[in-house]
């Protein structure tokens, strides 16, 4: 079920409403219904893998929980192996065995085996992380295992952030499954506010910057480098504005109900270094991969060369985990490359920009570095294959072939989509949250919001882009 659906709108009240008239038992068997329904409307059968991975992992947790020595390791192996299984077979499969067959043709074999038809689940690369924490922090002793099963279920399928996050830690959110949340209306106008916002970064600004990202990308030998530079720069905010609109409204349907969500996008533009980008860029599977893949590794407590490989495997890992492509992991392993890089010029070189972070001309360089740097790894993450990936770097670098930009755009709109970039920018800058303590200021600003939404958004169906992991 889409955010952007009137569908969604009647799912949201109707289910709210149903929460705050029943009591805590009504409301968490409410909650698991809705949710399987929720995520049913995509494809039905493929709930049944949810449930699957959600009774292996509530008896591994009691079991890990029950157990001690080289049993609880065992356990918690066999667990991640199971989650870790499904989505390798689901997302992976024909991946590797597309790459296979090129391997084998190019040294002269026959061999050749057959793709599967598969469908990748919507959303299986955000449940699954989710469920690997849980049993994670259960075996190291920060979680206990929860013995109320449709509790555990629920922190596994919870409607708002079920198929695109945040990727919530078992101690965040548990516990609040457990609590009774009375009616607030704080919370409802926080609540409300944040969705409103979350709609307006959708429909009026990414999926409006998508008209020109996809009229370009989908056929790049047919555009100029300006173009193709142009939409390069709108994709840019389109992902940011698609994403962290999903978030929002994840987030804000949350709070309406009472639950807490952790932040997972904290106005990443305003970085000054590829580090700080990742710090406030999809929080939740940076923390991730943080605490279960790179501290693991040894983090930076290993050697020098060791720390450095650590970075660049974890973030070549990231972009595997965003697509079973070639170009995710480039775009991975070119966020490794910048850090390693960073790293290495503050280490060795004497004078930096590093060096004086606070001086404002200083800040404008790396803020403009940092943003071009990440803009062009999005070529890789948007384009059609590595093939296209060249194309649209060839052109954008062919200075020569500048000629006016071919849009599917009126004038008027295009300078309509600047502006709403810069007030995007604004925003993200001097206004991180709409304050609702005022209710009056509450109901014009929450009006605006809609009525924006109403006559500026564009209304195709747009599926969230990161719906696809």
């Amino acid at each position: 079920m889409l955010f952007n659906s009137l569908q969604f709108i009647f799912f949201f009240i109707v289910v709210t409403l149903a929460y705050y008239s029943l009591p805590h038992r009504g409301r968490i068997w409410l909650l698991l219904l809705a949710s399987c329904y929720f995520y049913a409307v995509f494809k039905p059968i493929y709930i049944l893998i949810l449930f699957v991975t959600i009774i292996v992992d509530y008896f591994a947790g009691i079991w890990i929980a029950n157990n001690t020595g080289s049993k609880r390791k065992w356990i918690l192996v066999l667990s991640l192996v199971s989650n870790i299984g499904f989505l390798a077979y689901f997302k992976y499969y024909n991946f590797f065995i597309e790459n296979l067959n090129n391997t084998l043709f190019n040294f002269g074999s026959n061999a050749h085996f057959d793709l599967l038809d598969i469908l990748l689940p919507i959303g299986l690369s955000f449940h699954t992380f989710q469920a690997m924490s849980y049993t994670i922090e259960v075996y190291r002793g920060n979680q206990k295992a929860e013995k109320d099963f449709s509790i555990y279920a629920l922190y596994v399928m919870f409607y708002p952030q079920l198929v695109a996050g945040p990727i919530e830690r078992p101690q965040n959110l548990l516990w609040q499954f457990h609590t009774h949340f009375k009616y607030n209306f704080e919370n409802i106008k926080a609540g409300l506010m944040r969705i409103a916002w979350g709609m307006f970064k959708k429909v009026v600004i990414a999926d409006r910057l998508a008209m020109l990202v996809d009229y370009s990308y989908d056929n790049p030998l047919d555009h100029n480098g300006l173009t193709l530079l142009v939409a390069t720069i709108f994709f840019t905010f389109q992902i940011y504005c698609d994403f962290s609109g999903y978030s929002d409204i994840a987030i804000g349907t949350a709070r309406v109900m009472g639950f807490k969500l952790m932040e997972n996008f904290d106005a990443p533009y305003s970085s000054t270094s590829i580090s700080e980008f990742w710090r406030r860029w999809h929080i939740s599977l940076s923390g991730w991969f943080r605490d279960y893949l790179y501290i693991p590794l040894g983090g930076n407590r290993v050697r020098e060369y060791r720390k450095y490989f650590n970075l660049f495997f974890v973030f070549m890992m990231s972009g595997l985990w965003h697509g079973a492509a070639w170009t995710y992991i480039v775009w991975g392993a070119l966020h490794g490359i910048y850090l390693v890089f960073a790293q290495l010029r503050d280490k060795y070189l004497p004078f930096s920009l590093s060096k004086s972070p606070n001086a404002p001309i200083t800040k404008f360089i790396n803020l403009t570095i940092t943003f071009i740097l990440v803009m062009f790894t999005w070529v890789f993450f948007r384009a059609k294959g590595m093939s296209n990936a060249k194309i649209i770097f060839k052109k954008i670098f062919s200075f020569s072939s500048y000629d006016a930009i071919a849009t599917p755009f009126y004038f008027n709109e295009m300078i309509f989509c600047w502006v709403l970039i810069v007030i995007l920018l604004l925003k993200d800058k001097f206004l991180r949250n709409i304050s609702t303590q005022n209710t009056t200021k509450f109901y014009i600003s929450f009006s605006i919001l809609i009525i924006l939404c109403y006559f500026l958004g564009v209304f195709t169906s747009n599926q969230f882009i990161y719906f696809q992991f």
